[in-house]
């Protein structure tokens, strides 16, 4: 088991590392949108799961971003492992952010709770 705050900046190095990449090295115009909100590494630094939103409120827009990712996940972790000074790059899994679909979802509640305590 790694020490946490050694996770935790491996977390913050592959964010900025991964969010560059797609930026500047990876051409599939399915991630052209996407954007990197957090990376979890586990413990053993073995897996990281890498948190990322995209633009489009579609679901097919979704399943394509996803596959876009999953595609270029062999050049990224290539490229990381020239950039990190870690003995074996993590595997990386890349899952949607719900985060802001759910925060959006919470706001609309509140807005129509006020709405209703006004009339």
């Amino acid at each position: 088991m790694a020490n946490p705050q050694r996770a935790g900046r491996l977390a913050q190095e592959i964010q900025k590392d991964i969010s560059d990449l797609i930026l500047k090295r990876v051409n599939d115009p399915r991630v052209q949108d996407v954007t990197i909100t957090s990376v979890d590494v586990s413990g053993d630094l073995q897996i990281a799961t890498i948190y990322y939103s995209i633009l489009s409120d579609y679901a097919s827009d979704r399943k394509k971003a996803q596959a876009g990712l999953e595609a270029a996940s062999g050049l990224i972790r290539r490229e990381l492992g020239s950039r990190l000074t870690v003995y074996k790059i993590p595997e990386l899994h890349f899952v949607l952010d719900q985060s802001i679909q759910y925060g959006d979802h919470i706001e609309s509640l509140i807005r129509e709770l006020h709405q209703k305590e006004g009339k």
